[in-house]
């Protein structure tokens, strides 16, 4: 999950959700920046790099610092000669900024062109009188969809989210169809690539798909906000969460194929439990509603099961059997 506040929309518009989803993974990137800042910047300086050396320096292991100079930085003109890594002869890495700042932005830039549209062509424009640059090192691929026709919509949004002013506006589901609400704007987030406002309504936590809001309007009345809804949004999973819903906890068991990965990228209230010597572990997830938990399991089937509670794996367990049931698979 990827939430923005006013604070962040304020100077970038939406520009700044890239740096909330630097933001969440905010240690490790720390390091892994200062260690490739601190890399570059020896090699533009003539120095000739040993694997050895630097993970001794950095206290990693040979196999992280061979995967920086593999992966991270390998689309820079660095080449490895005699176990060494050395700059080509005659390249300098001339900046007007820092290499850390050229990275942070090179990301930045990479997330956005994912998006498409006019967002990732303003973006590109912006970043643009910025750098100072003949290639770009880094490539992501995020699957978010393109609000950028939302603009004018999101700047009184933004508005009434920095004033604490409620909103007048129509909103469209399925349950209800169109209908017309007051609304008090409390943040901006974007889960698995969609984007949603939530809101107080009738003083209930509340989640609007932002693309079905429309005839959004400002009002002269104020309101005051919990500061307990930024710590559920932190520790929410999807857009499933419920707000009034004590979290309970799910346990869960991770194969070897799963283990890595999530231990890599742990959910949001996610907390190891046992790690096995056969590369397995078990894990415990603190959720609101299953919705948040059972997708996930399912993506990851066969690699995960659900241990606790039992009501949890049967919902799994049924929902398999409904969709074999209907196929022709024998």
């Amino acid at each position: 999950m990827v939430f923005v506040d006013c604070r962040e929309f304020e100077s970038g518009k939406i520009l700044a959700f890239g740096l909330g989803v630097v933001m969440r993974y905010k240690h490790d990137y720390d390091k892994i920046l200062t260690r490739l800042t601190t890399i570059l910047s020896r090699l533009n300086d003539g120095e000739v790099l040993s694997v050895k050396v630097l993970a001794d320096e950095f206290n990693v292991s040979t196999k992280t610092i061979q995967r920086d100079f593999n992966e991270r930085l390998i689309s820079f003109p660095i080449y490895q000669e005699k176990k060494k890594w050395k700059l080509q002869d005659g390249f300098r890495l001339e900046k007007s900024i820092s290499l850390q700042e050229q990275l942070v932005l090179e990301i930045m830039q990479k997330m956005t062109e994912s998006i498409g549209g006019k967002f990732a062509t303003t973006t590109h424009k912006l970043l643009l009188k910025i750098k100072n640059d003949t290639f770009n090192p880094i490539y992501t691929k995020l699957n978010i969809e393109d609000i950028s026709d939302k603009f004018d919509e999101i700047q009184i949004i933004e508005k009434a989210i920095k004033d604490k002013t409620e909103l007048e506006c129509s909103y469209e589901n399925e349950r209800e169809g169109v209908f017309k609400a007051t609304i008090q704007p409390l943040k901006i987030v974007n889960y698995e690539g969609f984007w949603y406002l939530v809101v107080l309504r009738d003083e209930n936590v509340e989640k609007y798909y932002l693309k079905t809001l429309s005839n959004i309007k400002m009002t002269t009345n104020t309101f005051e906000t919990d500061e307990e809804i930024e710590k559920i949004l932190e520790n929410s999973i999807n857009i499933w969460f419920k707000a009034d819903i004590e979290p309970f906890e799910v346990k869960i068991y991770a194969d070897k194929v799963a283990t890595k990965y999530f231990k890599r990228r742990a959910l949001p209230t996610q907390s190891i439990e046992t790690l096995n010597h056969d590369g397995t572990m078990e894990f415990v997830v603190k959720i609101t509603d299953e919705m948040e938990i059972i997708p996930i399991i399912k993506y990851w089937l066969p690699h995960l099961r659900v241990l606790e509670p039992n009501w949890i794996e049967k919902m799994v367990c049924r929902d398999l059997e409904e969709y074999l049931n209907k196929g022709d698979i024998k």
